[in-house]
C-alpha cells in the first residue's frame, strides 16, 4: 500500500516522500496515524547521535486507529483507538516477568529499523526503509507488533493529546510512579522541565509529594512547572541550583530526577540529595560520561543512583492508569503541547530545538 512518510536519507535531513508499506505478519497491527508527537530521541536518531540505518522513518509516538489485524491478535479489532508505544520482544525473562523496558532486545528493536524477525516493511524503489522504534510513526501507516499498542477509550480529539503517553509522559511520570515511589510529603526535584521533566513534575503531585521543584534554565518552561505541579522552581542560570535545592528543602531532597539529557545534570541531580535519597537518570543521549565522586556522594550519604528505561513501565498497564490520569485532571498533558501540520514537521524539530514547544504533535 502506498503512503506519504517523511523520510531521512542523509544525517539531519527529513523529505515528504511516498513508499510503499506491506501488509501485516502475525502478532502485528496495521494502524492509521492520526497524530504523533517530535521527540528529542528522533532528533538523535536524525543526527545519527543515535546510529540508525538510513533511509529511515523517525517517529515513536504516535496514536490512531487500527485498521487491519494479522493472525493471531486479540484484543484488538479494526476502528480500536491506540496508544503506540516502545516495542519488546515478548519471549525473554524480563518480558515474560512484566518488565518490557529491561527486555535483553531492546536496543535491536528500538534502533536497528527493523522488526522481530529481522525484517523491514516499509520500501521504496526496491530499497528498505528503517522504522524507528518499530514504528516509524511520522507517517500515515504504521505496522506495529500488537505488544506496541495499547487499546483506549478516548474520543479522537483527545487521544491527538496524549502521544506523548505511549513515550515521554511515560518516562518522566513512571520514573516517579513505578520506581522512586515517593511517599506523601516527600520532597522531589525534576532537572529539565521539558517533555519528561513536566511529567514528573505531575506525577510528583499526584504521589502527594510536598516539595516538588523544578530546575530548568528557560523561564516560560518554569512558570509552566508551577501551573502543573510545582510548588517550586530554580532556575540554574540564576543561582546555586545545588544550594538553592538544599535550603528550599532543608538539608537536601529525597528523591530527584534527571530528565534534561544534560550528563554533568546527574552529578547536580546527586548532589541535592539528602542522605539516603535516590536518584533517578530518565533521560541521556549518546555515549554520555561523567565522573562521580563515589565516597562522598553515594556512600557516605547511602544514596542511591538508578538508570531507568522508559518509566519502568509495563505499558498495556500504564498507559490505561496515565489516562486515567488524564481524564481526572491530574496529568494535564495538554498544557504542554502545540498541533502543526505533518507538512511543517521541520518547523516542529526548529521549535522544539529552540525551546518554543515543550511538546510539538503533528497532525495528519
Amino acid at each position: 500500500m502506498k503512503m506519504t512518510a517523511a523520510v531521512t536519507h542523509e544525517k539531519g535531513k527529513l523529505s515528504i516522500e511516498t513508499v510503499e508499506i506491506d501488509a501485516t505478519k502475525a502478532s502485528e497491527v496495521l494502524v492509521r496515524i492520526i497524530a504523533s508527537g517530535v521527540c528529542h530521541t528522533d532528533s538523535a536518531g536524525m543526527e545519527q547521535i543515535i546510529p540508525v540505518a538510513l533511509p529511515a522513518i523517525f517517529g515513536h509516538e504516535g496514536v490512531g486507529i487500527v485498521e487491519e489485524v494479522g493472525i493471531g491478535v486479540e484484543g484488538l479489532k479494526k476502528g480500536d483507538r491506540v496508544i503506540l508505544t516502545f516495542p519488546s520482544c515478548g519471549t525473554c525473562r524480563f518480558c515474560v516477568e512484566g518488565k518490557p523496558y529491561a527486555c535483553e532486545h531492546l536496543n535491536e528493536l528500538f534502533f536497528n529499523g527493523t522488526y522481530k524477525d529481522g525484517t523491514k516493511r516499509v520500501h521504496q524503489n526496491g530499497q528498505d526503509i528503517s522504522s524507528f522504534f518499530g514504528q516509524g510513526a511520522f507517517a500515515e501507516y504504521v505496522i506495529v507488533d500488537a505488544r506496541n499498542a495499547v487499546k483506549v477509550d478516548v474520543a479522537d480529539e483527545d487521544l491527538v493529546y496524549l502521544c506523548s503517553l505511549g513515550c515521554g509522559v511515560q518516562t518522566g511520570a513512571g520514573s516517579v510512579l513505578n520506581r522512586l515511589k515517593p511517599e506523601p510529603g516527600s520532597s522531589l526535584v525534576v532537572f529539565g522541565c521539558g517533555g519528561v521533566g513536566m511529567a514528573a513534575l505531575m506525577a510528583a503531585k499526584i504521589a502527594g509529594c510536598s516539595t516538588i521543584i523544578g530546575v530548568d534554565v528557560v523561564p516560560s518552561r518554569l512558570e509552566l512547572a508551577l501551573e502543573v505541579g510545582a510548588t517550586h522552581v530554580v532556575n540554574g542560570k540564576e543561582v546555586d541550583a545545588v544550594q538553592e535545592i538544599i535550603r528550599l528543602t532543608n538539608g537536601g531532597a529525597n528523591y530527584s530526577i534527571e530528565c534534561s539529557g544534560i550528563p554533568a545534570l546527574t552529578l547536580q541531580a546527586l548532589s541535592c540529595l539528602c542522605r539516603g535519597g535516590t536518584c533517578v537518570v530518565a533521560s541521556v543521549t549518546g555515549e554520555a560520561v561523567v565522573g562521580i565522586p563515589i565516597e562522598p556522594l553515594l556512600m557516605n550519604k547511602s544514596a542511591t543512583l538508578a538508570g531507568l528505561t522508559e518509566g519502568g513501565a509495563n505499558p498495556q498497564v500504564f498507559i490505561p492508569k496515565l489516562v486515567q490520569f488524564y481524564k481526572e485532571g491530574k496529568l494535564p498533558v495538554d498544557k504542554l503541547v502545540k498541533f502543526y501540520d505533518f507538512k511543517d514537521i521541520e518547523k516542529a524539530f526548529h521549535d522544539s530545538h529552540a525551546g518554543v514547544t515543550i511538546k510539538p504533535i503533528l497532525r495528519f
